[in-house]
Formats: C-alpha cells, sequence, structure tokens
C-alpha cells in the first residue's frame, strides 16, 4: 500500500439519490417537489404564525434555491390552500380521529396540498399527489405523520379522482403504472 491510501478506505456510497434517511436529495428532485417543499414552508407560516399569504410569498421567494422551483406551481398551491382553506379542512375533518386542532402544521399543510392538488391540478396523477405528500410528510412531519397522510389522502383519492382511481385498481396487478 502506497503511504497515501488508508488501510480501510470508507466504503463508496451509492448514488441513488436518497439520503440515508430515504428522503430523496436535492439534485433528485423535480421543480415541482422544490415548489412542494416551499409551499410547505409558507403553509406552515401561514398556519403556525397567522401570516398574509403575501408576505410568506415575499419571503419564501428571497429563500436560497427558489429558483429551481416550479413558481407556478408553487403560487398555486400556496394561494389556493390559504383562500380554500375551510373547503380543504371540511373535506379532510370526517377521516380524522382527532381534532383537527390536535394536527401538527406540518401534516395539517401536507393535507391541505394534497386535496387541493386532487382538486385543481389534473394533469398530475393522483398517485403522484399521494406520493409527493407521503415523501414531504417524511421529511418534515413528525415520526409516523406521513402513515396519517397516507391514509386521510388515500381515503379522499377515491371521492376526488374517482374515475382516475377506479381505472388504476381496475388495472391487472402485473401492469406498469
Amino acid at each position: 500500500m502506497s503511504e497515501h491510501t488508508p488501510a480501510n478506505p470508507a466504503p463508496k456510497q451509492k448514488r441513488t439519490g436518497l439520503t440515508s434517511t430515504g428522503a430523496r436529495k436535492a439534485a433528485a428532485k423535480s421543480n415541482r417537489s422544490r415548489a412542494r417543499e416551499f409551499a410547505l414552508q409558507a403553509l406552515y407560516q401561514h398556519l403556525v404564525g397567522r401570516n398574509e399569504a403575501t408576505a410568506i410569498d415575499a419571503f419564501t421567494r428571497d429563500l436560497a434555491g427558489f429558483h429551481k422551483a416550479d413558481a407556478a406551481h408553487y403560487d398555486a398551491l400556496l394561494h389556493g390552500c390559504i383562500t380554500s382553506a375551510a373547503d380543504l379542512d371540511a373535506l379532510i375533518t370526517p377521516l380524522l380521529d382527532r381534532k383537527m386542532t390536535d394536527i401538527s402544521p406540518i401534516e395539517h399543510a401536507v393535507m391541505w396540498m394534497g386535496v387541493y392538488e386532487f382538486q385543481h391540478c389534473l394533469d398530475v396523477p393522483w398517485r403522484v399527489v399521494l406520493n409527493e405528500c407521503i415523501e414531504l410528510a417524511k421529511e418534515f412531519g413528525g415520526t409516523d405523520g406521513h402513515k396519517y397522510v397516507n391514509g386521510v389522502l388515500g381515503g379522499l383519492a377515491p371521492q376526488l379522482r374517482a374515475d382516475e382511481v377506479a381505472a388504476d385498481k381496475a388495472k391487472p396487478s402485473g401492469a406498469s403504472r
């Protein structure tokens, strides 16, 4: 061995696009995924601080990395969720096993975003909406918050995207998605 080669070199990490926690690395995220992350942070500010959408929006657009996000999708999520918060909560609440006030603001915001996308972003497949929301809850929420988000949004998908969910269920089990 040469004097510059360590006796036990560190094992090379696989480049999977995932961090050690299973979350996607920043470089592996799409511009829409980034938009969802910024929208989640903005909605958290709204839920916790009761800040106005315009102030939150101005602050968020100055954050590092915002230029890599899909600004139009971020706008739709932030302003759409805040404007229709009562309607979103009305859809979510029947599926909860506790009061909305007992739900973490992260999971609350993620569920808002999921319901909003189910209703207004029909170009995004329902399974993608569900998966993106689960990933956000895993990355930013509590330990098992993603399971709660999955249960609630998975329960709303057949109601809000009935035709799409039914078509998916009708596919043979071995068919590709």
